[in-house]
């Protein structure tokens, strides 16, 4: 197997990575400004109405700070929708998570008990049954199905050990494609969440500044607690669900590089034999 190969595709995927990159860190920035504004806009309406003396409110009611579940539920409906995006949102991630955890492993990429089989058969020339060893549920894995591959093409080639190398190398490229593929959703989700709290933000802090305007600045804290609220809540809820999903995205990637590259020596390994057969 050529090992110089499949990493060509690594480094294709690493210039996206790095686009991606960029673009999270601009959204977390973006996030971390619309933080600090409502929180000076917060400060602001509050110094108001204390050092204004607003009729029938006492200044210990004023500080009065609304409670999490207040500032997540008690913005406008827009804004309560993009709450529950971000909370799907985490479902997900975490759901992903844990399902990378489970089988992006070493034992099922390329299990040890039945490759060490499958050299063996291979090494006393019984493709056949190697070949069936592969299709088997129960072994099924990225190692299994290139070996797979491999076996197939040298079957029903009569040239076949320079032939099982080409259709080894695509099947290595075609099962490493899938395992990130599997990591997209993880990315998909690092992005979007930020940018939903960004929005959230937004709308947060026009509602604020609308009813700061309607009342011709004399606006009471419980009347913009809703809007202000949504705007910190919204940010800080979408950069927890971003930040941990950024996190395991890349060590997934990262973790898939490595068992591949493990893998494809491993594949070698297992197909060698066949060079001195047929």
């Amino acid at each position: 197997m050529n090992r110089h190969r499949w990493p060509s595709t690594f480094r294709e995927g690493i210039d996206l990575n790095s686009v991606m990159l960029r673009f999270r860190l601009v959204s977390l920035g973006l996030c971390l400004m619309a933080i600090l504004g409502s929180l000076r806009l917060t400060g602001d309406v509050m110094a108001i109405q204390v050092d204004g003396g607003t009729p029938g409110i006492s200044p210990s009611e004023a500080l009065a700070p609304p409670t999490i579940l207040t500032m997540v539920f008690g913005g406008n409906l827009l804004g309560i929708i993009i709450v529950v995006l971000i909370l799907l949102l985490s479902i997900i991630s975490v759901y992903f998570i844990i399902e990378h955890l489970l089988t992006i492993t070493r034992n099922r990429i390329m299990p040890d008990a039945t490759l060490s089989e499958l050299e063996a058969l291979i090494v006393h020339g019984e493709i056949n049954r190697a070949i069936d060893l592969c299709h088997q549920k129960n072994n099924y894995s990225l190692a299994t199905e290139v070996v797979l591959a491999g076996l197939e093409r040298y079957k029903s080639s009569e040239f076949g050990y320079a032939e099982y190398r080409s259709a080894v190398e695509e099947a290595g490229e075609d099962q490493t494609g899938k395992l990130y593929r599997r990591t997209e959703v993880l990315n998909v989700i690092g992005v979007i969440a930020p940018m939903l709290g960004l929005t959230g933000t937004v709308l947060g802090m026009i509602e604020a500044f609308t009813t700061i305007a309607s009342l011709e600045g004399m606006a009471r804290p419980q009347e913009l607690a809703g809007g202000i609220g949504q705007a910190l809540i919204t940010t800080l809820l979408g950069l927890l669900v971003a930040i941990p999903t950024m996190v395991a995205f890349s060590y997934f990637r990262n973790k898939i590089d490595s068992l591949v590259a493990e893998a494809g020596k491993r594949i070698e390994q297992v197909m060698m034999p066949l060079g001195r057969k047929k």
